[in-house]
């Protein structure tokens, strides 16, 4: 399956996720997106499991703020996440380096 929104694509990253990279991690994303694929979503990584969920988490380690466009073309490998960040088309706040890891967590996407 091909998703061709933001929801759709959270949706597949539970049965994306390498369980041997997220072993010892225990980790709440937060992606704040805005614009027309826009919505709150959070991705919790907790003993090699994934867990999505729509809405705000009160106490993120991490969040991701950028146009829910933006992150559709990062997560299918249509845009760099590093150089979207360097560029501010995305803000990043919290734990940086948890942001970083996503890539090595899921690397079948994009």
């Amino acid at each position: 399956m091909n998703p061709t929104t933001v929801k759709e694509f959270f949706q597949l990253l539970p049965g994306r996720l390498d369980s041997n990279a997220a072993e010892d991690l225990d980790a709440v994303y937060q992606f704040d997106l805005s614009g027309a694929q826009g919505g709150q979503y959070t991705l919790t990584i907790r003993e090699g499991a994934c867990q999505i969920a729509e809405g705000l988490h009160a106490d993120p380690h991490v969040v991701l703020s950028m146009t829910g466009e933006d992150c559709l073309k990062v997560l299918t490998g249509q845009l760099s996440g590093p150089a979207a960040a360097m560029t501010g088309r995305i803000k990043v706040s919290g734990d940086i380096g948890l942001a970083m890891q996503l890539k090595a967590l899921f690397p079948t996407v994009g």
